[in-house]
């Protein structure tokens, strides 16, 4: 049987952070994932699937020693931000109004995945491919995972990051509550005539949002969430067609938009790990939680996890204690579990509030913006929720001494 300090199971963005992190503290790492990243660069075209990343997670890369290597390929920061709903009120947020150079950053997810990867190698952090997971073994003190083909791996801790079908939740026998949102989201990428304007935008329609994140030359990644058949739809239209479609529906604000490459359908839906824990086991990322893209909060609110997790089990570490004793992970649930699910609440109803076209509803709707964008306070508040920098934030998610 083979062991180690701590295995990660899942080698995502969450995944490959967590595993980093704890590397990066001393740990023993074993990282399991099916197939590593094709990390060739540069390559044609942007992949369809990004993330909008907060000063948070940002700082969190920094400290991991992998920001170069992300800025190094693309990375693209945004300094604004509108909020709209056609025939009603708009919302909008300056990074200048809390004193920042920017509200986040727009990073495909192939470039964190690779820049963490590369990190990883440099650590030398131990990573299985293409191993299956048959079983759990629970245990405070030495939990296991029994593979295919007869291999047995212990650890002092063992990290499901495996995603919002996550195997190791099902074998560990944690429920999940949930609902599909019947919205699915089309992504792509397109070219604005009149450039992105390093602003994120985003209008509510009764059938979900579009949003539009800014890339390199003038570019912007689309998220566009509405009715299954309708996306099913907007996917088949010839690229001119769709070109047309997505210009009237973001109002022109950006001119008009050019569709670049492919398109993707993803389904949407809220889930939620009756627990975040079981005796050696600890879930992070959508295997904990899975939440609405509306305000693109999904991979961020994962990264404080494995930023909590770190410092949980650090201290633990110093303390003499076990790793994986139920007692030293609660301290990680209690942390993360309340706002996790505060987040979902939030995108639960704002995705409700909005996908309802009654005309007192969108009075109300409007009023609220309306009374939002001019009080300064209140956004204030909201930018600084956004940044991820609201409150107590874990050590790693902190900004370096060094990062500009």
């Amino acid at each position: 049987m083979k062991s180690a300090d701590i295995i990660v199971v899942g080698g995502g963005m969450v995944g490959a952070a967590a595993a980093l992190a704890f590397a990066r503290e001393g740990f023993e790492v074993v990282l399991l994932e099916r197939q590593a990243p094709d990390c060739a660069w540069p390559r044609d075209g942007y992949e369809i699937r990004v993330s909008a990343i907060s000063r948070a997670s940002r700082n969190l890369f920094a400290n991991l020693d992998a920001w170069a290597a992300m800025t190094a390929r693309r990375v693209t920061p945004y300094e604004r931000m509108v909020v709209w709903e056609s025939g009603g009120a708009e919302i909008r947020f300056d990074a200048a109004e809390v004193g920042e150079p920017e509200l986040g950053h727009i990073i495909e997810n192939s470039v964190i995945q690779c820049a963490l990867w590369e990190s990883l190698a440099r650590q030398g952090v131990t990573i299985l491919e293409g191993r299956t997971i048959l079983g759990f073994l629970p245990d405070e003190h030495r939990p296991a995972l029994e593979l295919d083909g007869g291999e047995r791996l212990a650890a002092e801790l063992i990290v499901a990051a495996d995603g919002a079908r996550s195997a190791l939740r099902e074998l560990a026998g944690i429920p999940v509550s949930g609902w599909g949102y019947d919205q699915t989201a089309l992504v792509c990428t397109v070219l604005a005539a009149a450039g992105n304007q390093a602003t994120a935008w985003q209008r509510f329609m009764p059938t979900g949002p579009l949003a539009l994140l800014p890339m390199e030359s003038e570019r912007c990644s689309v998220v566009w969430s509405t009715t299954p058949d309708e996306a099913a739809r907007l996917e088949q239209l010839p690229p001119d067609a769709f070109s047309q479609a997505i210009t009237a529906a973001s109002e022109a604000r950006l001119g008009e938009l050019t569709l670049e490459g492919p398109r993707g359908l993803f389904p949407l839906r809220l889930q939620h790990a009756s627990r975040y824990i079981a005796p050696g086991l600890a879930l992070v990322g959508d295997a904990a939680h899975v939440i609405h893209p509306l305000a693109g909060q999904g991979v961020n609110l994962g990264l404080l996890d494995v930023a909590q997790l770190v410092e949980v089990v650090s201290e633990a570490r110093r303390r003499r204690r076990p790793l994986g004793l139920l007692l030293t992970l609660r301290r990680y649930e209690r942390a993360r579990k309340g706002e996790n699910l505060a987040m979902q609440a939030a995108m639960d109803l704002i995705k409700r509030l909005f996908s309802n076209d009654l005309a007192p509803l969108k009075a109300v709707r409007t009023l609220g913006l309306a009374l939002a964008d001019r009080a300064g306070p209140v956004k204030q508040l909201l930018i600084r929720n956004a940044l991820g920098t609201l409150g107590e934030v874990p050590p790693l998610a902190r900004r370096p001494d060094d990062l500009a």
